[in-house]
């Protein structure tokens, strides 16, 4: 329990002050007199605390979710009880360490049957064990001389991991016949290279599908229709390093990565495709064998939810090539990095090249839209204009690293920060359609 003087407590000093000093230089004598103003003020704020409802009355609790995904945002319950009367008003606070945010992180709230609730809106930043600091709430005195605040003890970690709820509605839309526009559903039986069935064929299937023999012995035409290709190898390698630990949108690089592959590897698990995890930054720090099914998803996701974030540079010969190893037969690999120069975007260029000899490889980047702006941004100053050259040079070399990787054969998906995930999908769809795996 705390007590301080309010804002109205330290005006009524003041005010009694000025007076107080002209007494004693007028009349030294009477400085007990002049005394009587803080012997007042004192006391009537004594009063205030006596008069307010005590600390010892008041209930503090937090209820907030035990698990929250990175980067997706969960409503947290303040609650402050009185067990006797209370005051009208209260002032609640969070405290939260640096793996959450707070919005509101202060409120007042009118306290209703000595009771008083407030909703705060907790954001995860960083994963790993996020925690509730400590809850605040004070409150003054029918006089308003007086502040009482009281704190609530600290309370259990709140696990913070990557977004599967989010993955998994992402997943389920796109797995539902009824998706929306813009979604593409996946079905078992369309797009594919192995024959499942003959029928009608219908507006929008390829031509190249009509089976003529069959369309005359049933004097209309029927078509072929291909199941999806299944039993695939999907590796998920993941760069660590320094410059993927940076903001993207609001998140970490690596996480807007991890909710990416753990949404891919969800996908391609129902599909019947096999998928492994690999994390590198200046060496291998992860590596999973290859899992089947939809049983095989939480041990990705608790394997994911392991990789820490690292202020290592990557290398990307020692990474690659031990991925390299780890494959016995041909795969897609998704590579999920980024690059800042020319000549770590050589390296990782090299070693990426040596991959595709074998495999086929999904690479995947952040559309640096910071750069963008910075380009797009009208000049109102000599510094945009520098600002704006800089970063159309910076854009120029990303754009030649990519074309390169093309050239080479690696498919690209390169997309905002906040699309990743559909634009990652896309890609994958695209791979099995075209039949390159």
């Amino acid at each position: 329990m705390r007590l301080y003087p309010t804002r109205r407590a330290i005006a009524l000093m003041a005010v009694g002050a000025l007076p107080a000093l002209i007494v004693a230089v007028a009349a030294p004598g009477m400085w007990t007199a002049a005394a009587a103003w803080i012997v007042l003020a004192l006391g009537l704020m004594l009063a205030d605390v006596l008069l307010a409802a005590s600390p010892r009355s008041l209930t503090l609790e937090a209820i907030a979710p035990r698990v929250l995904g990175v980067g997706r945002p969960e409503m947290a319950q303040l609650t402050a009880a009185f067990a006797g009367a209370g005051p009208s008003r209260v002032e609640l606070a969070i405290g939260l360490n640096d793996r959450l945010t707070a919005e509101p992180d202060r409120q007042s709230v009118r306290v209703s049957g000595g009771r008083a609730e407030a909703q705060v809106r907790l954001s995860p930043i960083r994963r790993g064990e996020g925690r509730i600091e400590g809850v605040w709430a004070r409150w003054h005195g029918p006089l308003g001389l007086m502040w009482l605040q009281r704190q609530a003890p600290r309370s259990g970690p709140l696990a913070v991991t990557p977004d599967v709820a989010g993955v998994k509605e992402h997943a389920l839309r796109l797995f539902a016949r009824d998706a929306p526009l813009g979604a593409k559903p996946l079905l078992d039986a369309g797009e594919g290279s192995d024959f499942h069935a003959l029928k009608e064929f219908q507006t929008g299937m390829d031509l190249g599908d009509i089976d003529w023999k069959q369309s005359a012995r049933h004097g209309k035409l029927v078509g072929r229709e291909y199941r999806t290709e299944r039993n695939h190898h999907v590796l998920l390698a993941l760069d660590t390093g320094r410059l993927m630990s940076a903001p993207a949108a609001g998140l970490p690089r690596i996480d807007r990565a991890i909710n990416a592959a753990l949404l891919l590897a969800f996908v391609s698990l129902r599909m019947d495709d096999r998928v492994g995890l690999f994390a590198f930054d200046s060496r291998p720090r992860l590596a999973s064998g290859l899992a089947s099914g939809p049983a095989a998803f939480p041990l990705l996701q608790k394997l994911a939810t392991a990789i820490d974030y690292s202020t290592e540079e990557t290398n990307f010969t020692l990474g690659l090539t031990a991925l390299s190893g780890r494959l016995d037969r041909r795969a897609m690999v998704v590579v999920f990095t980024d690059f800042a120069d020319a000549t770590s975007a050589e390296l990782m260029i090299e070693n990426v090249a040596r991959l595709m000899r074998t495999h086929l490889v999904l690479f995947v980047v952040f559309r640096d839209e910071e750069l963008e702006s910075l380009v797009a941004r009208e000049p109102m100053e000599p510094d945009d204009v520098s600002r704006a050259v800089i970063a159309g040079r910076l854009l120029k070399q990303r754009e030649a690293v990519t074309t390169r990787l093309r050239r080479l054969g690696a498919q690209i998906v390169d997309a905002p920060a906040q699309g990743l995930s559909m634009a990652l999908l896309n890609g994958y769809l695209d791979v099995k359609r075209r039949r390159l795996i």
